[in-house]
């Protein structure tokens, strides 16, 4: 395990704000940080640490009851914006609406780059690279690209999915409507824990256009 994942799965844990949470973050790198310049090795500094379980419990039983309330505002929120993310799908559905299905030979796609990005896309969501994410995707989904959109959609499907293991075939269709064109794919990415399957949509100029995930 990563000092990141070790950090981020404490972090995803505990029922504060998005502010404390950032702060415990770079409190908890620093010290991985430190201890690792003065020789210890990242297991031995985990370990010592403790497990992510034994870290999540303590830094939960000492919050404010202020940082409990702004948590559990901060949850409405997440589910409000989970909604929203459903809507910016349905929204990028609509812009096929009635569209004729075409081959992907007949297209502007090519599969190779198309299988690229969407291991591309997979990738940026698992390492939370939500920034990265933002910079090839149309602007209505810029805005709910974000971790607080996608932690309750991902604990929705499973609370810990484990590392990725395998990615399946990328399915692919294209669809055109008043001279657009769009590449609707589909693939199974096996987790330790759990089997996701993406929908992944990408504009003629492979900007990302929507995401679902079950």
């Amino acid at each position: 395990m990563t000092a990141e994942k070790y950090v981020r799965d404490i972090t995803q844990k505990i029922r504060c704000s998005k502010k404390k949470r950032m702060e415990i973050k770079q409190q908890l790198l620093s010290d991985i940080s430190a201890a690792l310049e003065n020789g210890e090795g990242l297991e031995e500094v985990l370990k010592r640490m403790g497990s992510v379980k034994e870290v999540v419990k303590e830094f939960n039983q000492n919050l404010s009851e202020q940082e409990e309330k702004a948590y559990r505002k901060g949850k409405r929120r997440s589910i409000f914006l989970g909604a929203l993310l459903a809507v910016m799908v349905l929204i990028a559905v609509g812009y096929w609406y009635l569209p004729k299905t075409a081959l992907l030979e007949e297209s502007v796609f090519k599969k190779e780059i198309v299988e690229e990005q969407v291991k591309l896309v997979i990738q940026e969501l698992d390492q939370y690279q939500f920034d990265l994410l933002k910079e090839h995707a149309i602007e209505e989904m810029q805005e709910v690209l974000t971790e607080d959109t996608f932690e309750p959609i991902k604990k929705q499907i499973a609370e810990d999915w484990g590392e990725v293991q395998s990615i399946g075939t990328v399915y692919m269709t294209v669809v055109k409507q008043q001279g657009e064109q769009f590449v609707i794919t589909q693939t199974v990415v096996v987790y330790q824990n759990v089997s996701v399957t993406y929908t992944i949509t990408f504009d003629k100029d492979m900007q990302l256009a929507g995401i679902y995930l079950k």
